[in-house]
């Protein structure tokens, strides 16, 4: 029997308005223990999601300040998405291809959820879903000179 992302994902999600500068992301970040966090203009449709290695590379060692918006480091551009009625196995192989560890899930251009690696993990019918995700993410890349 098939199991939807609704089913395993985390639908109360944290998110910041694109306005917002880095250090609010980071101290909600903080506050949450979370690597990302979908970013929202002010008519609550998701426009980008901000990472914590986003604030470290576009931010800080670029030597901007904290105050920079999160508009101008997040990622926004090929942004991945799910649906909440998308089968686990799908939205699972979705990550690996896209070598990304969460997954937004987003219904009628509203964020509703995210889908880690770890919702895949904890969940012991997925365990190769996740194996296999971590996998294709985790492939190494040569550093960039």
């Amino acid at each position: 029997m098939p199991q939807f992302v609704r089913d395993i994902m985390t639908s109360n999600v944290m998110t910041i308005n694109e306005t917002q500068s880095v250090q609010e992301a980071a101290a909600i970040m903080s506050q949450y223990n979370v690597g990302a966090i979908p970013v929202v203009n002010n008519s609550g449709q998701m426009v980008g999601i901000i990472t914590d290695r986003d604030i470290t590379l576009r931010t800080t060692a670029q030597g901007q300040n904290a105050q920079t918006l999160v508009s101008q480091v997040m990622t926004a551009q090929q942004m991945v998405q799910g649906t909440p009625d998308m089968d686990v196995h799908a939205a699972a192989q979705l990550m690996a291809e896209q070598q990304i560890r969460r997954l937004p899930v987003v219904e009628n251009g509203k964020l509703v959820g995210m889908m880690a690696l770890g919702d895949l993990a904890v969940q012991n019918q997925y365990a190769n879903e996740a194996e296999q995700a971590l996998a294709s993410i985790s492939t190494p890349s040569s550093p960039q000179s």
